[in-house]
């Protein structure tokens, strides 16, 4: 068998641009989540065994500061949009390899504890799959 190199992701520059607009600043952490359900069916017979998976269903996860304050700020701007339907494009690397889907805008938390920074994670349900954009 080949050895296949490998070339981790180190995320200290990113892209991420939300309905056209910025937010790398805002954000500490994205991730793009796959949900799969499977069904299994079993006959009388300890062979008769059969399992099969749906289609996956995804969604983009964000971590972010919250920031009431300033005039288009991502919370804001999730609070204001809720249930728009826009695309999210996130770039690992700067200049690299992007993903992008049409998500649906949810708002986030509000508040959080105290002696430290409000910041809040939101969950935007993607429309069919993302798309993988390789870097040219």
């Amino acid at each position: 068998m080949a050895q296949i190199a490998v070339q981790p992701i180190y995320l200290k520059d990113v892209v991420l641009s939300v309905a056209g607009s910025d937010f790398e600043k805002h954000v500490s952490s994205v991730t793009f989540t796959p949900s799969v359900s499977s069904a299994t069916w079993k006959g009388l017979e300890p062979t008769a065994v059969f399992t099969n998976v749906g289609a996956s269903t995804w969604m983009v996860d964000l971590a972010y500061a919250q920031d009431w304050d300033t005039t288009g700020s991502l919370s804001a701007y999730l609070f204001a949009n809720e249930g728009a339907e826009v695309t999210l494009t996130f770039e690992p690397v700067a200049g690299g390899s992007s993903w992008s889907a049409d998500v649906i805008i949810v708002p986030g938390a509000v508040g959080g504890a105290v002696d430290s920074y409000a910041e809040a994670t939101v969950s935007l349900p993607v429309q069919g799959r993302p798309t993988f954009t390789p870097a040219v």
